[in-house]
């Protein structure tokens, strides 16, 4: 048994979106800017695949995701097709000089989490969680700006 939560989170970005789509797009580095994300291997014989392994609070769960969805430039759009059940999208908006980005992600909890934990502290926990990685991709993005002037 398990239950589905869903979050959505949002980040104004102070860089154009051709670097903000270029570095979201590469999600081999997801891991620099996202606590939870341990490693996201790209399979070569399939790029719309790649291996994710999150670990926090001592759990680990890995899955192999799958893009359903790419239009440059405005989204990204997954779900799993094992291991841990989430499904989600990024979305990217063009506000010229700056970019905002979107993150929408449901996910199933195997039940015997969700039975050691409230529903309302983990949305919380989680969405705080997500909220603080794309403040890090906000920041990475910026530095990556710098660089490139």
């Amino acid at each position: 048994m398990s239950d589905w939560l869903e979050h959505s989170v949002q980040v104004e970005v102070p860089v154009g979106i051709d670097l903000v789509w270029q570095l979201w797009s590469d999600l081999e580095q997801m891991p620099q800017w996202m606590n939870w994300i341990e490693s996201v291997k790209i399979l070569p014989d399939n790029p719309e695949l790649s291996r994710w392994k999150l670990r926090s609070m001592g759990l680990e769960f890995t899955w192999l995701s799958r893009i359903n969805r790419k239009i440059p430039h405005q989204i990204i759009q997954w779900e799993a097709v094992d291991g841990l059940p989430n499904r989600g999208a990024i979305r990217f908006y063009d506000r010229h000089e700056s970019s905002i980005v979107r993150m929408s992600i449901s996910y199933s909890i195997p039940g015997a989490i969700g039975e050691m934990m409230d529903d309302l502290f983990l949305g919380r926990f989680v969405e705080s969680t997500l909220q603080a990685d794309l403040n890090r991709f906000r920041d990475y993005a910026i530095a990556r700006a710098t660089e490139k002037t």
